[in-house]
């Protein structure tokens, strides 16, 4: 029996430890032994996964960008080592976006068959993107990317698959026994990073420009980092703040429209699961005009495509989209037909597949 050995650098309730929860979830149901590394003292994803066999490493992120490079720096080298003591030649090494670069080197020492689950494009600086990826095309034999964009953007080495991003069985059967709705006062929601460039100052803009509307922004940030990034700002009466939340079903509930507004220029969206679960939830969404979220929304049927620079433009869409509701049941129709594509039934197929064809 093949073993695994899953690694990711920093276990938290963001995208890419959830995409590794379900691919554990799919191993562990299939039989396979399974490892986990991640990083030790908190509560995510990863945390709690039945039949799965833990290891953690020491990993601590720091909001100073020279302590936070030294941690990265000497959490590989720690990494490296404990792996080099762990793995056999026979493991499969399954490392979970393109920072543990500790472990597939640890992975091509010990002849491992080593795959990359790639969900990023979007690291600086250059200098730092290229030592990654420069690693990973060296040590994997196979690697996964979340999106038809990512694939062609950073195509590495023959062996590439592509693995959509689904909705876990759960999340769809809470989300499909919801009715559809339209409140009096329409809510546009908003989960996502506390980051500028995740475009939390666009969504306060347009909570500002927009008071007819409730806008609910969530974030995967503390209650007093909230206080920190807004402490000079004003935030409107109409816009509600919320710190990370285990359970986002509420907001889906409670939402008409739901928005990314990433900056092009400095992140490129290259899935958008947030994005996917409120189309489970029937909701009409808008986006940036590039990256892997384009392939969940097609422009003028489900949603918009918008660069979040453009306050105007998205005001005048969220308008079109909230004001008549025949256009709004279309949009929103739309937006759960395309959902429906993202099962988990083909996620498991074809995780195991990654897995059996090594």
């Amino acid at each position: 029996m093949k073993r695994i050995v899953a690694i990711h650098l920093l276990n938290d309730y963001s995208g890419s430890p959830k995409v590794l929860m379900q691919l554990l979830k799919a191993w562990t149901k299939n039989s396979m032994e399974t490892h986990l590394f991640t990083s030790g003292g908190r509560k995510g994803f990863l945390s709690d996964i039945s039949k799965v066999r833990n290891h953690y490493f020491w990993y601590r992120f720091s909001p100073n960008p020279v302590t936070r490079i030294c941690n990265f720096f000497l959490c590989q080298f720690l990494l490296m080592i404990k792996l080099l003591f762990f793995l056999k030649r026979k493991d499969i090494l399954y490392i979970n976006t393109v920072l543990p670069f500790g472990a597939a080197i640890a992975g091509k020492i010990k002849g491992c068959k080593v795959i990359y689950h790639i969900h990023e494009t979007s690291i600086k600086p250059a200098i730092f993107k290229n030592l990654l990826f420069g690693i990973a095309k060296f040590t994997a034999h196979k690697i996964v990317f979340v999106s038809e964009f990512l694939l062609r953007q950073e195509s590495l080495i023959n062996n590439q698959v592509l693995l959509y991003n689904v909705l876990e069985h759960d999340f769809v059967e809470k989300a499909d026994q919801f009715q559809n709705h339209q409140n009096t006062v329409p809510v546009v929601l908003m989960i996502c990073s506390l980051k500028i460039y995740k475009g939390v100052n666009e969504f306060l803009q347009l909570a500002q420009q927009n008071s007819q509307y409730i806008f609910k922004l969530v974030v995967n940030a503390s209650e007093q980092e909230i206080l920190d990034y807004f402490r000079m700002k004003e935030i409107p009466k109409n816009l509600k703040i919320y710190p990370t939340q285990v359970d986002t079903h509420i907001f889906y509930r409670e939402a008409d429209l739901v928005v990314n507004l990433s900056h092009p220029d400095l992140w490129v969206e290259t899935f958008g699961l947030t994005i996917l679960e409120g189309m489970r939830y029937r909701l009409p969404a808008i986006v940036p005009p590039i990256g892997g979220v384009t392939e969940l929304v097609k422009n003028g049927e489900n949603g918009f495509w918008v660069n979040s620079k453009n306050i105007n433009e998205l005001s005048e869409k969220i308008n079109y989209i909230l004001k008549d509701r025949i256009i709004y049941q279309s949009f929103s129709d739309a937006a759960y037909a395309k959902s429906l594509m993202f099962s988990e039934e083909y996620f498991e197929k074809e995780s195991i597949h990654i897995i059996s064809s090594l």
